[in-house]
């Protein structure tokens, strides 16, 4: 199961992470996958840091897609700036800048892909909760 939405000008942050919260709704309502209000959560705040940044540093619209399979959450994000993120070192009294030591974080894994006209970032995200939280 998977959803994809162009967001470019027309299409706000917000409205890109209730998109996914909304999937993520249906998942649990049609599939019958629990999907807690944290992991929900924890999505919605990856694909507003991926899309952030997107939007601030390339130019023009960026591509949004999550998908459900094997018990995780995928979700890439494409945008037309061919440069590759950088993530800068843990530093607590930085203000700013922090987006992709979140996302890293959250995320099982963390993929750049050079696309022919920009790049892609693709995040894994376990779909259950942490048993030891």
């Amino acid at each position: 199961m998977a959803v994809s939405a162009a967001v470019g000008d027309g299409m706000a942050i917000s409205e890109a992470r209730a998109l996914v919260r909304d999937f993520l709704a249906t998942v649990q309502d049609r599939r019958g996958l629990p999907v807690s209000a944290e992991v929900t959560g924890m999505v919605q705040l990856v694909v507003s840091e991926l899309v952030t940044n997107a939007r601030k540093y390339a130019p023009g619209p960026c591509l949004l897609e999550v998908e459900i399979s094997a018990g995780t959450v995928q979700i890439s994000v494409w945008d037309s700036n061919t440069t590759q993120p950088s993530v800068q070192a843990a530093d607590p009294q930085r203000i700013g800048q922090h987006g992709l030591e979140i996302v890293m974080a959250a995320s099982t894994s963390f993929c750049v892909h050079r696309e022919p006209t920009g790049k892609r970032i693709t995040v894994t995200l376990a779909l259950a909760d942490d048993p030891e939280r």
